[in-house]
């Protein structure tokens, strides 16, 4: 089983977490090893970056300013796991990469799309994902979710913001329609899910097309570890 490199994207509140983690475990009975991760964050620097980039009194934060936090948070993840998970042949599934970036920084910030995609460039290495599962959702529905329980620096920006996001996502799966698939998100998790592995079936073994059971305990386990 070789290495294989896959990115979660999309709006706020859209699943990402949970729908890696169903990924995960069914990979994992699969018999492969997975390595889960997000950005910003997932090592010990990345996720002193997160909390500086996420707080909700750094209002005066420039724009370039959270680029570069972005992009050093990136760089921290690629040296310290990603690298090393992929070299070692294992599945790396990360929530949120370069796209967010471009989708973000420079469609919603308004920040120069080439140096944004430099930028990318230096924090990533170079590294591109195998396959991009951009998840798609009606844009309030998916921030009323992420806010119930309050709204962080990047989540509290507004409508108009967010459009500029999902817009940015657009413009990334016209660009990119090999590497990038939109997955519509359905009301059950389950069949999300299974459009999810449908949009990377192609990158793993027949194993991991086998029946995969999702239950209620499950869902709850990944609830409440987040």
């Amino acid at each position: 089983m070789g290495a294989v490199f896959i990115s979660f994207e999309g709006g706020e509140g859209v699943g990402k977490s949970t729908q890696i983690r169903l990924l995960a475990a069914r990979l994992t009975q699969a018999g492969y090893e997975v390595c889960c991760l997000r950005e910003p964050g997932g090592t010990g620097i990345g996720e002193q970056i997160r909390r500086i980039l996420l707080d909700t009194s750094n209002t005066n934060m420039a724009p370039t300013t959270e680029l570069l936090l972005y992009e050093a948070a990136r760089a921290q993840l690629i040296h310290e796991l990603i690298r090393p998970a992929l070299d070692a042949g294992k599945v790396v599934l990360v929530d949120r990469f370069t796209d967010s970036t471009l989708a973000y920084q420079a469609s919603a910030r308004g920040l120069d799309r080439e140096l944004v995609q430099n930028a990318n460039t230096l924090g990533s290495e170079g590294l591109t994902p195998q396959r991009t599962v951009l998840l798609d959702q009606d844009m309030q529905t998916g921030l009323e979710k992420a806010t119930q329980e309050g709204a962080d620096r990047l989540e509290a920006e507004g409508s108009g913001f967010h459009q500029k996001v999902h817009d940015g996502f657009e413009q990334l799966l016209r660009q990119y329609p090999e590497r990038m698939i939109r997955v519509v998100c359905q009301e059950s998790k389950r069949d999300t899910h299974e459009l999810v592995f449908a949009a990377v079936a192609d990158l793993f073994n027949e194993q991991a097309g086998a029946p995969f059971a999702i239950t209620e305990q499950m869902l709850q386990d990944i609830k409440d570890s987040k």
